[in-house]
Formats: C-alpha cells, sequence, structure tokens
C-alpha cells in the first residue's frame, strides 16, 4: 500500500516540474519522509530526479542531506557529480558522519580528498577519522555523536545533562552509556530507569556492569548478529583501551544486514559479490565478473563430458543409460544446493558456530541418505517397471540415485566449512563449484555402479 501510495505521487510531482510550480512541489515533497522522497526520485527520470534534488538544496539543505543518506552510496554520489568541492561538503556536512564516509568513499580518489579537506575546514573532522578505520568494520559505520554520563552523577544530575546537553539531536538515547573520569565504559542504563528512580541514586548504582560492546575493529556482520540476538536498539563502540568513541543503531545493522544478504546470494550465484557493479558495470565488465564462475563450470563440464567417453562403449551396449543422467545429475544438484545453502546460511546469521557445523554436516548426510532411499527406490521401482528385461538397469538407476545424493549433500555441506576454514567466504561455495562437482561425482558414480551390476 505504502509503496503504491508512493507511486501515485510520481505523474503530479512531474506536471509541476514541467510546470516549473517550484512552491508546490516543494510543498508536496515536504510532507514526505526523506525515505519516501529517495524512493520516489527512483521512480523519476534522470533530469526530474535532478531538479527535485536542486529544489531540495534550494529550499531545505538540511532535507537533501536526509535524502541523501538514505540512498546508496553510488546513488548519492549521482547527485554530487559536477557540483563544486566546497558546495559538496556543505551537502555532506549536513549528513551524519556514518553516512558521509560511506559517501566519500564512493567518490573518485582525487574528488574525495578535496572534499575532506573542505569538510576538516568546517569543523567536521570526524568523516575522515571514521575513514581511519577498515571498511566493513564497526569503527567505519558508528555514529560519533553518543551521549554517556560519568558514573558518579546522580539521576537529577543525569536528567539535566540530558536537558541542557542537545541529546535530542543524537541518533539514540534510549540507551545511557556511563563511563569514568578516563572515558572507559562500565556501564548502561535505560532511560525507564533513570525516570523510575529516586533522583539522589548514583549511576554507579542504577547502571549495568554487565554490557554488550563492539570493538572498532570488529565485523559489521558480527555487529549485526549480536543486535538481532540480543534484540538490542543500539551496540557502543570501544577503542582498544575500551574507550567509548561511538554507537551503531538498529537502522545501520537493518543496512548491515541487507548488505550482507545481497552479497551473499551474488556470490552464491556467481555473479560478483558488490550489486551496484552487477546492476550497473558496462557489458565487458560485467562479462568479466561473472568469466571465473563459468570457466569453473565450463571445466566440470569438459571433465563430465570426458567421463561419458571413456563409457562410451558401456553406452553403445547399453543406450538406456543415458536416459537417467539428468535426473540423476538433477536430483544431486538439488541436494547439493540446499545442504551448502543451509550451511552458509548458518554461518552467515551465527546460528552454525565452527563448533557445530560437522554436526550440521552429518545431520545433511542423514536427510540425503532418507530421501535418496525415498527417491532412489521411486526411480529404480519406475525403471524396472519399464525396462522389466534389464532389472540390473533399475537397481543401477535406483543405487547412483542415493550415492549422488548423498555425495551431493557431503559436498555441499563440506565446502563451505572448508572454505571458511581457508579464510575464504563460504558463499562463493554454492553455484558452479558445488554444482560442477557433483556433475562430475554423479556420473562417476553412476557408471562405476553399472559397471558392477550391468556389465559384469
Amino acid at each position: 500500500m505504502h509503496r503504491t501510495r508512493i507511486r501515485t505521487l510520481v505523474d503530479p510531482l512531474r506536471r509541476l516540474l514541467r510546470r516549473g510550480a517550484r512552491t508546490h512541489a516543494a510543498n508536496l515533497l515536504s510532507k514526505l519522509h526523506a525515505a519516501d522522497v529517495a524512493r520516489l526520485l527512483s521512480h523519476l527520470a534522470e533530469d526530474e530526479s535532478e531538479q527535485v534534488f536542486a529544489l531540495l538544496l534550494a529550499e531545505e539543505p538540511g532535507r537533501a542531506g536526509e535524502v541523501l543518506s538514505e540512498l546508496e552510496p553510488a546513488a548519492a554520489v549521482s547527485y554530487l557529480e559536477g557540483r563544486p568541492d566546497e558546495e559538496v561538503a556543505r551537502i555532506l556536512a549536513e549528513v551524519g558522519p556514518d553516512d558521509a564516509a560511506e559517501i566519500v568513499t564512493a567518490l573518485p580518489e582525487d574528488v574525495a580528498a578535496r572534499v575532506l579537506d573542505q569538510l576538516e575546514r568546517r569543523g567536521h573532522e570526524q568523516v575522515e577519522d571514521l575513514l581511519g578505520y577498515a571498511e566493513e568494520t564497526a569503527g567505519r559505520i558508528m555514529s560519533t555523536e553518543v551521549f554517556a554520563l560519568r558514573e558518579e552523577l546522580t539521576v537529577s544530575d543525569a536528567i539535566d545533562a540530558l536537558r541542557t546537553s542537545g541529546a535530542e539531536d543524537l541518533e539514540m538515547v534510549f540507551y545511557l552509556y556511563v563511563i569514568d573520569e578516563r572515558g572507559h565504559l562500565v556501564g548502561v542504563c535505560s532511560l525507564r530507569d533513570l525516570l523510575l528512580r529516586a533522583p539522589s541514586t548514583e549511576l554507579e548504582k542504577l547502571m549495568s556492569s554487565r554490557v554488550i560492546s563492539v570493538n572498532v575493529d570488529t565485523d559489521q556482520e558480527e555487529v549485526a548478529q549480536l543486535v538481532a540476538r540480543y534484540n538490542y536498539l543500539a551496540l557502543p563502540v570501544v577503542d582498544h583501551q575500551n574507550k567509548l568513541v561511538g554507537i551503531i543503531t538498529v537502522d545501520d545493522v537493518i543496512d548491515i544486514i541487507r548488505e550482507e544478504e545481497t552479497e551473499d546470494i551474488l556470490l552464491m550465484a556467481g555473479v560478483g559479490e558488490d550489486e551496484e557493479k552487477v546492476l550497473t558495470a558496462p557489458l565487458w565488465r560485467n562479462a568479466l565478473l561473472r568469466l571465473p564462475w563459468l570457466l569453473a563450470a565450463w571445466i566440470g563440464g569438459v571433465l563430465a563430458s570426458q567421463i561419458l567417453s571413456h563409457y562410451q562403449g558401456m553406452l553403445s551396449e547399453m543406450v538406456s543409460l543415458a536416459f537417467f543422467i539428468p535426473i540423476i545429475n538433477g536430483m544431486g544438484g538439488n541436494v547439493g544446493t540446499q545442504a551448502s545453502t543451509i550451511v552458509v546460511r548458518g554461518m552467515a546469521t551465527g546460528r552454525l558456530p565452527a563448533g557445530q557445523t560437522f554436526t550440521q554436516v552429518l545431520r545433511e548426510l542423514r536427510v540425503a541418505l532418507v530421501l535418496g532411499l525415498l527417491f532412489g527406490v521411486l526411480l529404480g521401482g519406475t525403471v524396472y517397471f519399464l525396462n522389466p528385461s534389464i532389472p540390473e538397469l533399475g537397481i543401477t538407476v535406483g543405487l547412483a540415485l542415493v550415492v549422488s545424493m548423498i555425495l551431493a549433500a557431503t559436498v555441499g555441506s563440506l565446502m563451505p566449512v572448508v572454505l571458511r576454514n581457508f579464510g575464504v567466504d563460504p558463499a562463493i561455495a554454492t553455484g558452479p563449484f558445488v554444482t560442477t562437482s557433483i556433475d562430475v561425482l554423479g556420473i562417476t558414480a553412476y557408471f562405476a555402479i553399472a559397471s558392477l551390476l550391468v556389465f559384469r
């Protein structure tokens, strides 16, 4: 319903832009949330969206910054291209430091350096500080605007500090972080607890010292797992001396989850890991991204054809053997993909820690055995019914299907584990690698069984 409402605004906005009714167009945009304006831009033509952004800049510069922060960094950069460095810096000054850091990263290197210099002159050094941390870490995505209280303060002092410190401009004040005189994070209390306690109560007695925090070098995927596990609205970020340096809020975590899931899906499909490159890269670059994965499938296909040529004598004697290669490889491929997807997803969400991976592998093998026996009996019975004169063929095909599905489950569930142990993203285990391996192993097992039962 909400998406439909956004689409219904596209034509009225276009008419206002064509008529040059800037005041009415600005009034329409002012009634929308920044995220809705960002979505609206995606429904407009390039020149129309440029007009809308220019209108926002002229009427409400701060709101233009909010809209930029709702866009993907590459899309945000498209609205900044061609503008003077001073103007880009002025726009980014309206954006939160963490979002501004992402946008600056997407700018060309020479432009980014000049814009950072302009931001520093304007007193926005936080952006450059965030860029000092590695990509996809807590330090890079955190907000440095965090409200903290000293542990010796009373509830009354804390409430006064909240009222006078401009905390209404901060991202999250539901959690109040408590620090000692050296800035070390020592505890946390909720705003609710603060309001319900006696004014003279010291924060040291009110706070919980069992505070979950992350280090600036913690991987962003681990941050997302912690927020999901404990259902927190925010996580504090500390440096290597346990000093509170920032905060990561749940809206940032949602972006992380979406980004990580997109990356995993693209890797599993074998088309790269960067959605922006996949969608917007030139034809030659897009083909180059997919080349290694298809090369792996091609090599597997060549190996499978060589195996078939090795057994061509058997095929010439009994052509019926070839009829069942697709179903054996197809069923094996499905089982392998299912097993690898379950293991990769479990690793990504943290629900399958390193100590439990082999337990999951054994579980997948048991599932494959049950399914293999079920479909093996069904397929073997069907083949026997269609070819009663060759009873060995039904047994061969049924047994080959069981073996193929077990091999597929083994490869599909073990490959992500092996890749993780070698420091490689387990998401690349699926797609061409798993299916190609299963094709080769399935055909080999099929003809090995046939040579034992049919051509003995």
